[in-house]
């Protein structure tokens, strides 16, 4: 309970300085061509609101309302998700979003956007200032890397240190890593002191990649115990900090990433366990380590693991076995730097699109349950900002694609006005924004089944 609240907290907080801020990019925009800001609303308030006061001599209504889907900012004289018809009835006036030229109108449309892009890039900016780059290179990962059964079927094999693709060479281990070799058609890899050059199948596709277990590619990571709980099966058991994991259930492993998947098979046996006596016997196993890494002789024994299936042994992790590599930013260098950050991210996010026309990719989006359970189980205050700053650039994307309701359908239209000097008729508009409204509802109804299903465990 504790993680999920922390989680929500962070996805509240998150959501709600990115819908401020891109409606503020609205209204921003349409005060400053003198267009009459009716309502200016964090979250939304059908039926009722939580908060809501108007300045004196203010023509704006500011309010919070208590659906948490987002937030609007009702311009006067403009068809959005209101469909305040009446308003459009009555003659233009000179303060209305209808009676400006389009080209402001153009602008009012997309300041939200603008300021979300923006917003991104300055918080990349400042979290490289403050915290700078690190990661680990693959270049320095001399144990290599551990592949699945896909991965060597193409030709990989464990251990291979990725060098490059034929068209970039291979920085640091994160998802750009893996879409860099789904889409190369080499990727040339040190195997034993050897460079390999392994061709690449036509139909690699990310999702593939990321969503088999295992997935296609983790850095290979020895299955050495850096700590043991006290009272743990694994105290018990007589396993020290320095020991080495051999076997479970029977399975010869070498890695954690060998230890993950038999535990995965594990916790599919003790799912369908139907009595205690069934879960008793997914849970006993036998368990063969050495001490002093590996080099004493092996022990061999039964073990009942804890009802989650874990021993109670601290892992090592990349740390233990490689430095990362840091790269720190003055404030005026953090600028660029997050820039060129913020527009990878983009560019990969917008090649990633590809891969939602695709029934796999359809199963894969995911509602706010999946966008919430992104944030960190503890509070962390620079994964916060880098979470907020692709929320960010999500956000900024998804509004400017060209459908009716969203700001990109408005931009539409107004390019069309802008090129045949001839404005659609507002019953059309109407008309769209419904359309566009009820494209949307699905698109999150549809969102947020997935993650129910997912917990559920039917996806």
């Amino acid at each position: 309970m504790e993680v999920f609240l922390i989680r929500l907290l962070q996805f509240m907080l998150a959501i709600s300085i990115l819908v401020l801020l891109h409606e503020g990019g609205h209204f921003f925009f349409a005060k400053l061509f003198g267009v009459r800001v009716e309502k200016f609303y964090l979250f939304f308030d059908p039926w009722f609101h939580l908060f809501e006061f108007k300045p004196k001599h203010s023509d704006t209504t500011y309010g919070v309302g208590w659906l948490p889907l987002g937030g609007y900012c009702k311009i006067s004289g403009m068809i959005d998700e209101s469909f305040d018809t009446e308003q459009m009835k009555k003659p233009a006036q000179p303060w209305e979003f209808r009676s400006k030229p389009a080209w402001q109108r153009l602008l009012i449309m997309v300041g939200g956007v603008l300021v979300n892009f923006l917003l991104a890039l300055f918080i990349y900016a400042m979290v490289l200032f403050t915290w700078g780059d690190s990661y680990y290179a693959l270049g320095d990962m001399k144990m290599g890397m551990k592949f699945n059964d896909t991965a060597k079927e193409i030709g990989f094999r464990d251990g291979d240190i990725l060098l490059r693709t034929d068209e970039k060479a291979f920085d640091r281990f994160n998802v750009d890593m893996y879409r860099t070799i789904a889409n190369a058609q080499t990727v040339t890899v040190k195997r034993q002191g050897k460079e390999v050059t392994i061709t690449m199948p036509e139909d690699m596709s990310l999702l593939t990649m990321v969503k088999e277990q295992p997935v296609f590619t983790q850095p290979f990571i020895p299955a050495d115990v850096d700590s043991v709980l006290a009272g743990s099966p694994a105290a018990k058991a007589g396993m020290q900090k320095g020991d080495k994991l051999l076997a479970i259930g029977g399975k010869p492993i070498d890695s954690w990433n060998e230890f993950d998947d038999q535990m995965g098979r594990l916790q599919d046996v003790l799912a369908a366990a139907k009595t205690p006596a069934d879960s008793l016997r997914a849970r006993t196993t036998t368990v063969v380590f050495a001490h002093d890494g590996g080099k004493a002789r092996p022990d061999t024994v039964q073990m009942t693991l804890n009802p989650d299936l874990t021993l109670g042994v601290g892992r090592t992790y990349l740390g233990t076995y490689y430095k990362p590599v840091t790269l720190e930013y003055g404030f005026l260098e953090s600028f660029p730097a997050g820039a060129v950050y913020g527009v990878d991210v983009l560019r990969g996010y917008v090649d990633d699109m590809k891969y939602v026309f695709t029934a796999d990719g359809a199963k894969s989006l995911g509602g706010f349950g999946a966008i919430g359970s992104l944030f960190p189980p503890t509070w962390d205050w620079m994964m916060f900002w880098r979470m907020t700053a692709f929320l960010s650039i999500i956000l900024a994307f998804m509004n400017i694609l060209p459908i009716p309701a969203l700001d990109g359908g408005h931009v539409l239209f107004l390019l069309y006005e802008m090129i045949t000097r001839r404005k659609p008729s507002e019953n059309f508009l109407i008309k769209a924004e419904y359309v566009g409204f009820g494209i949307l509802i699905l698109l999150m109804v549809v969102a947020n089944m997935n993650d129910i299903l997912r917990w559920l465990g039917y996806m």
